[in-house]
């Protein structure tokens, strides 16, 4: 048997969102994309990276990524000549931080493997379920009335879930509006992106009316005892997402009681192996989980509704189909059942690979790394 992985393609991909997204962090009108290729001797397999062009969701970015890759994370990859993704955790630790592109490796060793095992990622992560239930994000809109269009639609294709981006100044009033509009029986969440402090609690407490499932990462990713007070002083549950890197974070937002639902995203805590453990401490401690997007192609997509299989994963998770944010994706499109599920992918590996006519159309740069 060859080598699983002898040589790495970086490639950045610029991809137009349908509309522009607006979170507490920015306005997005297109997405950069670093997409990672490993190629062996029996195959290849892709990872994604969800760093975003700008550093303003976590420290990380896309072009950034590309310079720790070539330089210090791929030579370590092919030096080690790792064989499972299970190895690639300790060969990279070398290096402080960067988990997003440490996951983007991961995943593709992962999907290398899993293909040339014939064995998909559902199967590899423990999926539970065939298919999950699907929700999707909505950006800040410029006005309320655009908002409940937006929420509208989505509720008209079939979403089972709407969660809210809100900000200082956009919050109790769109969210009041969209409840009035669609009733009480709508699953309705509403995401901070870290925008408010505990200054803010009173105003948080007004979101109480509502019967939200949660508010997420209301304040600054690492003020988990503030966040702790912040429980005791609304009755919407807190659900963490920033401050939330690993299973050890994890465990001791728990203990704090600084969260009662945690959001997985595999790129912020380094990789599917650490989203999986960071499942199993909070189902072992009866924590809800689901998990979050990070706008991805449907390469990245097809690996989280994998992991959202998994028996913890007991609320919608932001696992839309590919049309929601790209009009042309780069796989072949995930798409919503009339019952507002997604299927679990069940092909080897991602069980989906890149258009190549999409990639090329896409493709801002590529960068080439080997072992020689």
């Amino acid at each position: 048997m060859g080598r699983l992985v002898a040589g790495v393609e970086l490639r950045l991909v610029r991809m137009p969102l349908r509309t522009p997204f607006q979170t507490s962090n920015g306005v997005s009108t297109e997405r950069d994309i670093l997409l990672l290729r490993c190629v062996g001797a029996e195959g290849e397999g892709w990872g994604e990276c969800v760093a975003e062009r700008e550093p303003t969701y976590s420290s990380e970015y896309a072009l950034g990524a590309v310079d720790v890759l070539r330089r210090f994370l791929v030579p370590l990859l092919l030096a080690a000549q790792v064989e499972s993704a299970e190895e690639v955790a300790p060969v990279l630790a070398a290096i402080v931080g960067h988990p997003m592109a440490k996951a983007a490796v991961e995943m593709a060793v992962l999907d290398a493997a899993l293909r040339r095992r014939g064995e998909s990622f559902g199967q590899f992560l423990g999926a539970t379920r065939s298919r999950i239930p699907a929700g999707v994000s909505v950006g800040i809109q410029p006005t309320i009335p655009a908002l409940l269009e937006v929420v509208g639609a989505f509720i008209d294709e079939g979403y089972l879930r709407i969660k809210l981006k809100i900000q200082p100044g956009w919050d109790v009033d769109p969210v009041r509006a969209v409840r009035q509009r669609f009733g009480d029986e709508l699953l309705l969440q509403v995401d901070a992106n870290a925008a408010y402090d505990l200054a803010d609690a009173g105003t948080l407490r007004r979101l109480d009316d509502f019967d939200l499932l949660l508010i997420e990462q209301p304040l600054h990713h690492d003020d988990l005892r503030q966040h702790a007070r912040l429980a005791g002083l609304i009755r919407t549950p807190i659900c963490l997402d920033e401050s939330i890197v690993s299973a050890r974070s994890a465990a001791d937002a728990i203990a704090l009681g600084a969260a009662s639902i945690i959001n997985i995203k595999p790129g912020r805590v380094g990789g599917y192996l650490e989203a999986r453990r960071i499942h199993d401490v909070a189902h072992a401690h009866g924590v809800a989980v689901w998990c979050g997007g990070m706008l991805e192609t449907g390469l990245g997509r097809r690996a989280n509704i994998a992991l959202a299989a998994l028996p913890g994963f007991t609320l919608p998770g932001d696992t839309s189909a590919s049309d929601r944010f790209y009009s042309r994706d780069l796989t072949d499109p995930v798409t919503l059942d009339a019952d507002g599920h997604v299927a679990v992918p069940v092909g080897p590996g991602l069980g989906a690979l890149p258009d190549p006519d999409a990639l090329d159309d896409y493709t801002v740069e590529t960068w080439w790394v080997d072992g020689t």
